[in-house]
């Protein structure tokens, strides 16, 4: 197939996997080609995101969204070449006019801009990984939620999420394997503790009503063990604090301190004692998202020995991002496509942190679709790794089935220690 042009948009609301509202785009070529892409929502989001577009209502629906991408973004691209993804996605930029995308809503921007990849690379009769690839496509390392906790399971515990890094594998399907025994062996352990009902929250990981933090990285530790792993060697902990929603005027709080909250060092004490006992690699929001000296502090005391992952801090901005960079601040970033709002943001961010010498970790949300567009991103970036959520919940395994197909082509891998 040759180039073509963009000759119809198409808008509509669908459900994600919390079963609200969600914007759905189609974009339909001159030469029969589409693409389709349906846009995420996060439960845990910093304030320097970029604006999702809700109905004013009690439904909290995405009707204006869809009606903008019908009735304003579709008739400024209608003609276009479908390739032009960055003339694309600054031609909508351009008619939102507000710098955090509030006109429009991130969320009618970026399904367009996502959709309009799919339709380009179907154009071109390839997958969207391979279109999007500039020559560092790789498999990536899954970070796999097991223990959920905060806004992710109901507040059960004061972390947020207690991650699996199966850092021995060698391929992404070995690491994907690993990750299905330790879910298993934590779920028969979790029973076996006597909690029967620890469902899953929001992204599939168990959300059990433990009585603090520390048993649930014993748990976890635990279940290397008994699938036959062993912890710091085979597989290894991430946690992501999401310590924004633990932190006030006062300091940050963890429920299982009771009513004393403790300022920046007090807790950076209290994740090195964590981090002295448990085999942690990778922390995600360790301090609030605008805690910059708690943070400047963190990446002195422990930048060389752990990742330390910045989601609500940077929320893949460009501006945020360099302020890290130059204050030497954590040393990775989190990915999420709907924070910047279109996809050539998105890839821009990855490019900057690359050449700063910092990790990318291309995450999904907590409010997920079926949409596997993460998937191919993570390997067309090279980005090394992915935060999809735990090996349960259709949407998230359309992600991780999705890398096995790309493994079929493209084997190549990023094991622990080279992303």
């Amino acid at each position: 197939m040759g180039e073509s042009v963009i000759q119809r948009i198409h808008a509509r609301e669908v459900l994600d996997s919390r079963g609200r509202h969600t914007v759905e785009v189609e974009v339909h070529t001159s030469n029969s080609a589409w693409g389709r892409a349906i846009v995420p929502s996060g439960a845990s989001t910093g304030r320097h995101e970029a604006v999702e577009l809700r109905d004013p209502d009690s439904r909290a629906g995405v009707r204006q969204a869809v009606a903008n991408v019908l009735h304003l973004l579709a008739p400024a691209l209608l003609g276009q070449q479908v390739t032009a993804q960055r003339d694309l996605d600054r031609r909508m930029l351009a008619l939102d006019g507000t710098p955090n995308k509030s006109r429009l809503g991130a969320n009618a921007i970026l399904g367009v801009s996502l959709a309009c990849a799919h339709a380009a690379a179907a154009s071109r009769g390839q997958p969207l990984w391979q279109y999007l690839d500039r020559g560092s496509a790789c498999l990536p390392l899954p970070m796999v939620n097991m223990i959920s906790g905060g806004l992710h399971a109901g507040g059960n515990l004061d972390v947020q999420d207690f991650l699996l890094l199966p850092i021995g594998a060698r391929s992404y399907s070995e690491a994907l394997e690993m990750t299905i025994l330790v879910y298993r062996a934590l779920g028969r352990l979790l029973r076996a503790l006597g909690y029967e009902s620890a469902l899953v929250g929001d992204e599939g990981g168990y959300g059990p009503k433990l009585p603090s933090n520390e048993m649930a990285l014993d748990c976890l530790v635990q279940a290397m063990r008994q699938a036959g792993l062993q912890p710091g060697r085979d597989a290894a902990i991430a946690l992501d604090v999401a310590a924004s929603h633990l932190y006030s005027s006062q300091g940050y709080h963890l429920r299982e301190l009771g009513e004393h909250p403790m300022g920046s060092e007090q807790w950076l004490e209290h994740l090195a004692d964590w981090i002295r006992t448990y085999p942690i690699l990778s922390i995600e929001d360790a301090l609030a998202e605008d805690d910059w000296a708690g943070w400047r502090e963190l990446t002195s005391r422990f930048g060389k020995q752990l990742q330390l992952v910045g989601d609500d801090l940077f929320v893949t901005h460009p501006q945020r991002l360099q302020r890290g960079i130059d204050e030497g601040v954590a040393n990775a970033v989190l990915v999420k496509v709907n924070q910047i709002g279109t996809l050539t943001e998105a890839l821009d961010v990855v490019e900057q942190a690359r050449q700063a010498g910092y990790r990318c970790v291309v995450s999904a949300r907590s409010g997920e679709t079926e949409d596997p567009t993460l998937a191919d991103l993570a390997v067309a970036t090279g980005a090394g790794q992915i935060k999809i959520g735990s090996v349960a919940r259709s949407e998230r395994l359309a992600k991780y089935n999705q890398l096995l197909r790309i493994e079929e082509t493209l084997p190549r891998f990023a094991p622990w220690g080279t992303n």
